[in-house]
């Protein structure tokens, strides 16, 4: 027998794994930047007011937010089962509505029009004129669900215990969806803690001056380190936050804690904060010149983010620049002044990994069907002249080394300075040996991760430092 209670569906946080209000707020941000300075007012003028006026300019793209895939089933199987199905939701009624076609499940869709937010007390007062009392069962995720699961008959919760324990004081729970928690595994994602990795690059001026005892310079590099890698975790909540369409089109990128719903857009948006709040804070106990390049550094992400990503070939070389400028913030931590060399050295490696990188994206766009890149300025096409480029830097980088070990710094500074011939060859292997894995679509998105995890990288990058050892 069939079930003829119809079953009214939340969206935000139960349907789908995130908030259209604040999702649609970012939109806005990015396409209709002076538009952000009329929220408040629109605030003023009520909830209902202000989502409809964003939704009269943005709109987030259904097929792209990330869904509760356990709940969805859920509500396949009752579809199929003969229940009808409503989505229920505060979000504005064009969002909804463009939500629910895209699902092809409900029958119908209830949302905010502009002046009345669906919401609480409102939604639950409309589903009981509407439906009368215990007419319907309800799928919600928060404490404003309570007084509609007070009118259900049932209650669907998405959440954990505490959630479960809120509805069940007034109502009975039929089933639970459980949330996906923000844990020390997803926020070692959100924040890319592996990506620290690239700030020992701070630490080449002081080694490449052969100041490796020096323990009071070592002791400003590490707070370096820490200020430089709290800052680029929030540049890297910054960037996922404003790149949520573009990273939920990619394969791998869409399992970023924030593109999944596994962090909320609130929650980045306070972390990031005191992120960069603590990264300052700790800069300025290093030098002032730090401070300045950190600035510097967070100035050239933004550019990045916002205007130099979908520029072909600027976007390469904003990436090296990027790693080129932790190079120079080391020495200016420990008032060590950057070596010609080391910079020419640091500039065209960097460009070429920079290539490597828009190369192995293309090479995987390319797998998947693709004629150009989402977000970024490059079409299938360009991925022969991008590996050209890449693979010239890079043995440029390898020149450069080779004019360095017939320069008199070092017959200075080492005092066997013949064996420093055999990092030429190493660092001509790895180089090779990236392109040739990327040429194969065996490179991992960021080359830098690739190389940590790459056996041969890693026993290459040892010879590398064994023979600059023996040599000095």
């Amino acid at each position: 027998m069939i079930d003829a209670t119809v079953i009214c569906v939340d969206l935000d946080g139960s349907l789908i794994q995130t908030d259209l209000l604040h999702e649609s707020c970012l939109l806005l941000a990015r396409r209709a930047p002076l538009d952000v300075l009329s929220l408040p007012f629109w605030l003023l003028r009520g909830r209902a007011v202000l989502k409809a006026r964003i939704a009269d300019r943005v709109a987030p793209d259904p097929a792209l937010l990330p869904q509760n895939v356990a709940l969805l089933e859920w509500l396949k199987e009752q579809h199929q089962a003969g229940r009808r199905l409503v989505l229920c939701t505060a979000s504005d009624q064009r969002y909804a509505q463009a939500i629910a076609d895209h699902l092809g499940l409900f029958d119908a869709v209830i949302g905010s029009d502009g002046a009345v937010n669906n919401s609480g007390a409102h939604k639950a007062a409309m589903l009981l004129e509407r439906y009368g009392k215990g007419g319907f069962d309800y799928v919600g995720n928060s404490l404003k669900d309570v007084p509609v699961w007070a009118q259900a008959r049932r209650a669907i919760v998405v959440g954990g215990d505490a959630m479960k324990a809120n509805a069940a004081r007034v109502a009975t729970v039929e089933r639970v969806f459980a949330s996906a928690g923000a844990g020390l595994r997803t926020w070692r994602k959100g924040l890319r803690l592996h990506q620290w990795l690239k700030n020992l690059l701070l630490l080449l001026p002081l080694l490449g001056a052969h100041r490796w005892s020096d323990v009071g310079a070592l002791t400003q590099v590490a707070g370096a380190f820490l200020s430089f890698g709290m800052c680029a975790s929030g540049v890297y909540l910054v960037n996922d936050l404003f790149d949520l369409e573009n990273d939920r089109a990619h394969p791998r990128k869409r399992l970023r804690p924030l593109a999944a719903g596994a962090i909320s857009i609130p929650t980045g948006i306070a972390v990031s904060i005191a992120l960069f709040f603590g990264a300052f804070l700790i800069a300025q106990a290093v030098s002032l010149a730090f401070v300045a390049w950190l600035l510097a550094y967070v100035v050239l992400t933004k550019s990045y983010t916002f205007v130099l990503k979908a520029i072909p070939l600027v976007d390469c070389l904003a990436l090296a620049g990027l790693y080129t400028l932790r190079v120079v913030a080391g020495g200016a931590a420990v008032a060590q002044p950057v070596s010609f060399w080391l910079l020419a050295f640091c500039l065209f490696l960097f460009l070429s990994l920079a290539f490597l990188k828009r190369f192995a994206e293309l090479v995987l766009m390319v797998a998947q069907g693709k004629a150009a890149a989402h977000g970024r300025g490059y079409v299938a096409t360009d991925s022969q002249l991008l590996q050209s480029f890449g693979v010239a830097s890079g043995f440029a980088s390898a020149l450069v080394l080779a004019l360095y070990l017939n320069s008199e710094n070092v017959v200075r500074l080492y005092s066997r300075p013949d064996l420093l011939w055999f990092t030429l060859p190493i660092l001509l292997f790895w180089i090779s040996w990236m392109w040739l894995r990327a040429s194969r679509g065996q490179m991992h998105d960021d080359p830098v991760v690739f190389a940590v995890r790459d056996r041969a990288s890693l026993v290459a990058g040892a010879l590398f430092l064994a023979a600059i050892w023996v040599a000095k």
